[in-house]
């Protein structure tokens, strides 16, 4: 049975996820090989989260050492766990750090996935542009960057973008075009573009509220029975109206001299 989070007095919260992102283990492993084949020295995720993707990068690059920069206590401590359960301790560092103006880096590799408004303090979608001029100040010339930035795959009607999340507006993301001659105008050259298949954003939105919803159904008359529900019924509602229309773009992007 699926027990309150005795760490935090809440339910569970994210057991179901390996990434914190739309990611297949098959495309995390391809992933994993190119972002090697350079052998990096110095791994930086923005934004981190648990930074499983870093800690598989570490793994397969043993002379690599790597720092993931969150502003989230517990996930940030899930990731020192992982790092720990892999023997990753003295190469895997987590820092509880905004990135905003890091003096981070720079660094062999750098990985952001759904992290850009991490490095910006402009407002979508300006902090796109302003986070890759960022990304290729913190890699180094002989790097890479993976950047995981979300895009319209086609314009969001009025009815949809009332359903995606608070004050949600067509300008809030480029489409795929827009955002790969972003990228070459912040100086990059694409190496790679793939992006999240419905089948990844149905893995990643279900395992999103899977553990919650278990506890849910479980424990109806709980105290924080209530506020969950109206929290999972609501992202469930928002899921619903950018199904299909948001799309994730994993970029593998080499610094242009």
């Amino acid at each position: 049975m699926t027990n309150i989070d005795t760490t935090t007095g809440h339910p569970p919260r994210l057991t179901r996820l390996t990434f914190h992102s739309p990611l297949s283990e098959t495309r995390a492993n391809t992933l994993v090989h190119r972002l090697t084949r350079t052998n990096p020295t110095t791994v930086l995720d923005i934004g981190s989260g648990w930074g499983e993707l870093m800690l598989r990068i570490l793994t397969a690059a043993p002379e690599a050492k790597g720092i993931g920069l969150d502003i989230s206590p517990q996930d940030l401590a899930r990731g020192r766990r992982n790092a720990e359960a892999r023997g990753l301790t003295h190469r895997a560092e987590f820092v509880e750090e905004s990135t905003i103006g890091t003096s981070r880096g720079p660094a062999d590799l750098v990985l952001c996935i759904g992290a850009s408004q991490a490095l910006s303090t402009a407002p979508p979608p300006d902090h796109t542009t302003e986070a890759l001029r960022e990304l290729r100040r913190l890699v180094t010339d002989n790097g890479r960057v993976l950047l995981g930035e979300g895009f319209w795959q086609r314009p969001p009607t009025p009815a949809e973008l009332s359903g995606m999340w608070p004050g949600a507006a067509a300008t809030d993301h480029f489409d795929l075009a827009t955002l790969l001659d972003l990228a070459v105008a912040a100086g990059f050259r694409p190496e790679w573009t793939e992006t999240a298949s419905l089948d990844e954003w149905e893995e990643f939105e279900s395992a999103y509220q899977a553990d919650t919803e278990i506890w849910l159904a479980q424990h109806p008359d709980h105290p924080l029975a209530a506020e969950t529900r109206e929290r999972l019924d609501r992202h469930r509602a928002q899921w619903m109206s950018y199904r299909g229309v948001l799309g994730l773009a994993f970029l593998t992007l080499v610094p242009a001299r």
